[in-house]
């Protein structure tokens, strides 16, 4: 059993590190991880510009290969299985630097690579990088015609009922699509040996449903229509949808994160400029590659990249975790970043006026700069944690709360929930096209979202008489799971799912002796693994019978034992052994070690690690069975 003294020297280090680790500006912001898809892309991008540089090559390969699976293949998050287009995209590059077809490792992938398939079999958006530098074909191409851009706002299939990530990345696709801008690589057969058959009999038919009548398979034939289409000189509508297209795409990238600051957006943007013809001395095209090579982390002769940058969701996590560590509210380092902060409140309309033109703007992003997509979980987080620092203009703060509760209120979908960046979002019919297989096409209601801006509703003092509450309520109870647990959008997974929803039902005054409740805490105690941690593989996406089961990591054990003691458990031997696996496992310096990622971009495509959920998680959970010994203590 843990002491006292032991307790407070932990949580001292982890605060002492966080402290260490703030910018002078104020802020905090750790490492994002994604996998190898952001170096092989780039090396795509860069040559496809004709910037690409031996040394680039060379010390992107090198990352590459340390991350080569034992199976031969790479994967999409660590310890995962291959991955067939992330194999085949770090093959191609591996390739491009030299490495020969017969290395052994280059043998291994090539056998992991027809095994699932081939390189035919690729997903939509290889297909389209693979086309751009002459490796593809254009009839194996999904149809992304131009005139997806001048569909009005009330038709039912037009670019803002798409999720935001897929907006930004699909309009400047929209624009290569009709150019065919393409940029041969010097070997047009580089990979054919990764082609079952060779590359002219290999087969690139898209999947179908298997009923006839489906709207897959109407998908799937209105695709070839298009892409017959696409050979017809008349197309009335084309030259306007392009320029709709270049209107649409200049003040996002102009933003000071450019294109939806995210890597797929932000790259295809630069492409999409000059396929326009922009040249490279352009304003726009400087400011956007330039944001792109910001990504860039070189250490050694490696050279990997970052799908995004994460800092306001990393300085109001360390904000609020800092504050429930006992860190005073006048602290000078929390004031510092509560003003940075606040000056980074979004004032300006972004694309969620268009379907919502009676909100008003307020809210943050998620990145440095990214005006047009307000972030529904950042803002939640941001509203919570600021509420009661002790900033210079007390006044200002507390306005800039309620304009974020007044749009996150007009932001509350009809079920009940909140997506993250759009509302409503929810047209199923889009996941059936055919370059809609990054799984993200939509933005539907969160769970761990709603359970977060359940969680803001309490620390603000709203309960559960409100009207708005009482529609979060009712959508969580009606979606937790048969055994207990609730599906994590953000995070992996329904460990993570099962702490914010438990955090946020608690937080407006749910009785945590109430029966959803309780079936929550069983599944949690009966998912915590013999060391005494929580773990969850991103397997479980794929298969949800391994919900709750993974390698024990500290952010997993953090969010179950968090969880725990709010839902009245504190005093279990589970949260005691939870609390012991974490005492046990911290480093010297306060932090703690994991490899796996335990964050999620677009579920089964595309993870995610954030470097310190293994930090500020941690502090949390023991700050929080800190204060439930001291409360007990107190009685």
């Amino acid at each position: 059993m843990e002491t006292k003294p032991q307790l407070d020297a932990t949580i001292d280090r982890t605060i002492a590190w966080l402290r260490g680790q703030q910018r002078p500006d104020g802020h905090w912001c750790a490492e994002l991880e994604g996998d190898t898809i952001l170096e092989s892309e780039y090396l795509m991008y860069l040559h496809w510009l004709g910037k690409l540089s031996p040394e680039a090559l060379r010390k992107c390969v090198n990352y590459i290969i340390t991350k080569q699976s034992p199976e031969g293949g790479w994967c999409i998050y660590h310890g995962g299985p291959p991955e067939l287009s992330a194999s085949v995209k770090a093959y191609l590059v591996c390739k491009w630097a030299g490495h020969s077809a017969d290395e052994p490792f280059m043998r291994r992938a090539c056998e992991a690579i027809l095994a699932k398939g081939g390189a035919s079999r690729v997903n939509s958006y290889t297909r389209i990088f693979l086309w751009l530098i002459g490796l593809y074909d254009f009839e194996h191409v999904a149809a992304i015609p131009a005139e997806l851009n001048a569909m009005p706002k009330w038709f039912y299939f037009n670019i803002y009922d798409m999720s935001a990530w897929s907006r930004t990345m699909i309009v400047p696709l929209t624009v290569l699509y009709h150019h065919k801008p393409v940029r041969s690589w010097r070997d047009p057969h580089c990979i054919d040996e990764l082609f079952i058959g060779g590359p002219e009999k290999a087969d690139y038919s898209f999947p179908r449903d298997p009923s006839l009548f489906s709207w897959r398979n109407f998908f799937l034939v209105l695709n070839w229509w298009l892409r017959f289409w696409e050979g017809i000189p008349f197309k009335p509508l084309r030259n306007y949808s392009l320029k709709l297209a270049e209107e649409w795409m200049k003040p996002r990238i102009a933003d000071g994160g450019s294109l939806g600051a995210i890597f797929p957006a932000m790259m295809n943007a630069v492409l999409a400029l000059r396929a326009l013809g922009y040249k490279d001395d352009h304003p726009l095209v400087k400011h956007a590659e330039e944001k792109l090579e910001e990504l860039r982390i070189e250490e050694g002769d490696t050279l990997r990249l970052q799908p995004c940058f994460s800092p306001i969701w990393d300085t109001t996590w360390v904000i609020g975790n800092l504050r429930a560590a006992g860190v005073p509210a006048n602290d000078p380092a929390l004031v510092k970043a509560t003003q940075w902060l606040l000056d980074r409140e979004l004032k300006c309309e972004g694309d969620w006026k268009v379907k919502w033109p009676n909100a008003k703007p307020a809210g943050w992003p998620f990145e440095y700069a990214n005006k047009f997509y307000p972030d529904f979980d950042d803002t939640a987080i941001a509203m919570r944690v600021i509420r009661d620092i002790e900033v210079k203009d007390i006044h200002a703060r507390d306005a800039a709360i309620e304009r974020a509760m007044q749009f996150q209120l007009a932001m509350q979908n009809r079920d009940g929930g909140w997506a993250s960046f759009d509302k409503d979002n929810t047209h199923e019919i889009f996941t059936k096209i055919p370059f809609a297989d990054h799984n993200a096409m939509l933005d539907p209601t969160s769970l761990d979202v709603t359970g977060r801006m359940l969680e803001t509703f309490g620390a603000l003092g709203w309960d559960k008489s409100r009207e708005p509450v009482q529609r979060a309520m009712a959508l969580v109870k009606s979606r937790q799971e048969h055994d207990g647990c609730w599906f994590g959008r953000w995070g992996v997974n329904y460990i993570y799912g099962t702490w914010q929803v438990l955090i946020g039902l608690a937080s407006v005054g749910e009785d945590m002796q109430a029966p959803c409740a309780r079936r929550a805490v069983k599944w949690l105690l009966d998912h915590q693994q013999a060391d005494g941690g929580w773990g969850e593989s991103c397997a479980s996406y794929d298969d949800p019978s391994l919900r709750g089961t993974g390698k024990t990591t500290a952010s997993q054990t953090a969010w179950a034992v968090h969880a725990l003691i709010v839902a009245g458990e504190g005093d279990h031997s589970a949260v005691q052994r939870g609390v012991e696996w974490l005492l046990a496992r911290q480093n010297p310096d306060g932090t703690w070690t994991e490899n796996e990622f335990t964050g999620t971009g677009f579920p089964k495509v595309f993870y995610l690690k954030y470097h310190w959920y293994r930090i500020y998680f941690p502090l949390l959970a023991l700050a929080a069975y800190r204060s439930r010994r001291r409360q007990a203590g107190s009685k």
